[in-house]
């Protein structure tokens, strides 16, 4: 979601909007917690635990906030990872590569670093796994922010009926974009501008050039009414909504991404009721017997879309991974975790993939639920300053 930038420069002030408040005091007992972690899975480091937890107080003391080192933050992010309990693909945590943008402020030192982002995640269809991690909220200054929930959205366009055109998921942030100015077109996958706030600034739309937004047209390997649906979906999830919380510390503008699993495309994003909501269609394209629900048409129809999803990035060379595969790395993942003596926290209802849950292994065990630090946590609603957006 990249578009060029709009000549913005006045203040949040004197836009009449309320910008983000300065960020609380980073918590104490957190931060100690924290590097006492961190010294315990790096016990070679040049400096000595006692030495760094008198660095970190003194910091806190001084000026509410502290900050972390490049390596610190880096086995920081890469931990929020391995911590998350509703992400299935941990058995790579290890790999996510982390870019500091904690010195970058103005938006468009933001949206270009985003816009990076894409291109190394991306990396020609071999997706990586990356973050970004801008400055932190601390009691001087607070932190920027996106109003987008995943760097690449499609847009929903509200109709005079009711209805949505488009990813209904986005309808409020394609309302709030159009009122700042935005010009795009209306068709059912038109990709979002990124919406920039920055301390100081007004919100600021970007473009996101086209090199940056990988597009995967999908197709079917036997169907080709499906095909003529002109369906695609992006290539990189990237989310930015979420908060990344290290030791006491919060980054509400942290993005991350891994790649796809298909089911995620297939059976959520455009299968849901409130999302593309696409099964009844791709009925028809198979010539389903959609007159009762004993017939099972939406198993098989969801089954079809699935298979279109895999087809589809397979043959243009972009990673994706299917749910059988992905449950099995993720009990390697827990059996991994387990050998070093660590408890891997799931939840359960996020884990099993939505199709075929049953069938995978990943359904026939429970899960600890306990909170661990470092994480991802939800982020600021951001629904009341889209609203008043002028």
């Amino acid at each position: 979601m990249h578009f060029d930038a709009c000549p913005v420069a006045a203040s949040s002030a004197a836009s009449g909007l309320p910008g983000p408040s300065a960020g609380p005091v980073a918590d104490r007992d957190e931060a100690e917690e924290f590097l006492h972690q961190f010294h315990a899975e790096h016990p070679a480091l040049p400096v000595p635990l006692s030495t760094r937890l008198q660095q970190v107080r003194a910091a806190i003391d001084a000026t509410g906030s502290y900050w972390h080192t490049p390596e610190e933050l880096t086995w920081g992010a890469r931990v929020a990872w391995r911590n998350s309990a509703r992400c299935i693909g941990r058995l790579y945590w290890q790999s996510l590569r982390v870019l500091d943008r904690r010195n970058a402020h103005a938006a468009e030192e933001i949206h270009h670093h985003l816009t990076d982002h894409l291109r190394q995640a991306t990396n020609g269809g071999r997706i990586r796994p990356v973050i970004s991690v801008f400055a932190p909220d601390t009691p001087a200054r607070p932190a920027p922010r996106v109003w987008n929930d995943q760097l690449v959205r499609y847009a929903g366009h509200r109709r005079a009926d009711g209805s949505v055109l488009g990813d209904p998921v986005s309808a409020d942030l394609t309302a709030a974009v159009r009122r700042l100015g935005w010009q795009g077109p209306e068709g059912m996958f038109d990709v979002l501008p990124l919406v920039v706030d920055a301390p100081g600034d007004k919100p600021r739309l970007f473009d996101l050039p086209p090199d940056t937004v990988l597009e995967v047209p999908l197709r079917h390997p036997d169907c080709s009414r499906i095909d003529q649906l002109g369906l695609r979906w992006y290539a990189v999830p990237v989310i930015s909504s979420m908060r990344l919380r290290i030791g006491g510390v919060d980054y509400p503008l942290a993005p991350f991404n891994g790649w796809y699993m298909g089911t995620e495309i297939g059976a959520r994003n455009l299968v849901d009721e409130d999302r593309y909501n696409l099964l009844p269609t791709v009925a028809a394209c198979l010539g389903l017997d959609t007159s009762s629900e004993a017939t099972l048409w939406r198993d098989r129809a969801v089954v079809e879309i699935n298979v279109a999803v895999l087809h589809s990035f397979q043959a243009a060379g972009v990673r994706i991974s299917d749910h059988h595969t992905e449950s099995r790395h993720f009990l390697t993942h827990l059996a991994k975790e387990e050998q070093q003596g660590r408890t891997v926290t799931a939840d359960w209802s996020w884990i099993v993939p939505p199709v075929s849950g049953g069938l995978t292994p990943v359904f026939h065990r429970y899960y600890d639920e306990v909170e661990q630090r470092p994480n991802f946590h939800p982020g600021a609603d951001l629904s009341a300053r889209m609203r008043d957006t002028a």
